[in-house]
């Protein structure tokens, strides 16, 4: 079951580590569904990562037809009438962009896609990409859309404990939404003046820190929707943000190969870790805030790495992850429960996903998804089962197979 292409997906647990699967979450769709939230990146945002990635499609023919896939099986949710079909993916290179997802404890799962919209059941639709469409991962149906925004979406991030989420767009907005409101913003912040690349949202959920190719950091208080400080470094453009749980600090990556850790309490640089080689794309931190993973840019295998970092007084780099061939675009790290070991995952523009000892480096398991062009963003949705989001394939399903080992399996995509 194909829709929404191109989408990829990053996740953002907000509970402790035994809470981290994806919980039950009552609503019009009703008891035990989960959902996605879709919508779309801008294109100029990574113009090199973009170039290197389609490069690399076209030399590693991961963008060749891709095989068929096992369809989704359940009951059509309630946005999608009985016997319609998902929209199958398009392959129109100029919507070909890299999104994000994200996670909150009540359950359902954001991602950013690329379509989030479409007007026609063909193979080739007219794409809509300003609208947020919430879906139900396990079937692949769409519950909810909203619409908003006057350009391509870039990022989302969860409300703890709340329906209640954000959205950050090209229109240089970011808008605060309701799962279960109306399908229009019941807020919107505005105070940059480039593309909103970074949300990030604190443990309190008193709180938003936003980022942009701007160069600035901005802090909101949510229930006022007033800007209460403001940040500028030189040639920061922020790719990602991620607030430390439990904590007031926030991890951020950057275009300037740059890893920095802020503290909240009047947006200062608390550390700036050791400069990179190459344009950080992504960071991650671990549920007891101990640590935190980047992800690097690259090609031809040089770059091409993750990160391992202390958050704890040394500040030190702990390990590296190198195996990827293109930029890595995302990280995450697994729930105990998959494996006997502390393992993180990865995904890659070389088609990749993989699944790395921790403590070691030593890659575990590599799951290739040719056809699926560029892999841009990683999702846990429950204990067994990842959600990896793709340029031209939409979502993959994957599930964790211990019956030889630790291995990937994809069992469906939509």
């Amino acid at each position: 079951m194909h829709c929404c292409s191109r989408e990829s997906i990053l996740l953002r647990p907000a509970q402790p580590l035994g809470d981290r699967k994806l919980g039950e979450l009552s609503s019009a769709v009703g008891e035990g569904t989960r959902r996605v939230f879709s919508g779309t990146p801008a294109l100029e945002t990574r113009p090199a990562l973009l170039r290197e990635a389609w490069e690399a499609v076209e030399r590693r023919g991961c963008g060749r037809p891709p095989p068929r896939r096992p369809r989704l099986a359940s009951a059509p949710g309630p946005a999608d009438p009985p016997g319609k079909q998902l929209p199958a993916a398009t392959r129109n290179a100029a919507t070909q962009v890299p999104s994000e997802t994200s996670f909150t404890p009540e359950g359902f799962v954001q991602v950013l896609c690329s379509d989030g919209e479409t007007t026609e059941q063909t193979q080739t639709q007219h794409l809509q990409i300003q609208t947020v469409v919430a879906y139900n991962w396990r079937t692949g149906h769409v519950v909810k859309r909203f619409k908003g925004h006057d350009r391509e979406i870039t990022k989302i991030a969860c409300i703890h404990k709340s329906n209640q989420f954000f959205s950050a767009s090209r229109d240089k907005m970011v808008m605060m939404w309701e799962l279960q409101g109306p399908s229009q913003p019941r807020q919107q912040f505005s105070g940059h003046a480039m593309v909103v690349t970074g949300l990030a949202v604190s443990p309190d959920s008193s709180q938003l820190c936003t980022g942009s190719r701007d160069n600035t950091l901005l802090l909101w208080d949510v229930g006022t929707g007033q800007c209460v400080e403001k940040a500028s470094v030189s040639r920061n453009l922020v790719t990602h943000l991620c607030w430390v749980p439990r904590e007031p600090y926030i991890l951020q990556t950057s275009e300037d190969k740059t890893i920095r850790l802020w503290d909240s309490r009047g947006l200062q640089i608390a550390h700036t870790f050791p400069t990179k080689q190459h344009i950080q794309t992504y960071c991650e931190v671990s549920e007891d805030g101990h640590r935190c993973i980047s992800c690097s840019s690259g090609f031809g295998g040089e770059g091409c790495e993750a990160t391992l970092w202390d958050l704890r007084q040394t500040r030190n780099r702990i390990c590296e992850y190198k195996g990827h061939f293109q930029t890595v675009a995302s990280c995450v790290f697994l729930p105990r429960a998959l494996a006997s070991m502390p393992v993180i995952a990865t995904s890659s523009h070389d088609c990749k996903v993989k699944i790395w000892n921790e403590d070691t480096g030593v890659c575990l398991f590599t799951l290739s998804l040719d056809g699926s062009g560029p892999l841009t963003s990683l999702a846990v949705a429950d204990t067994i089962s990842l959600l990896c989001a793709s340029f031209s394939r939409g979502i993959h399903l994957l599930r964790v197979d211990h019956s030889r080992g630790l291995e990937l399996r994809e069992v469906a995509a939509f």
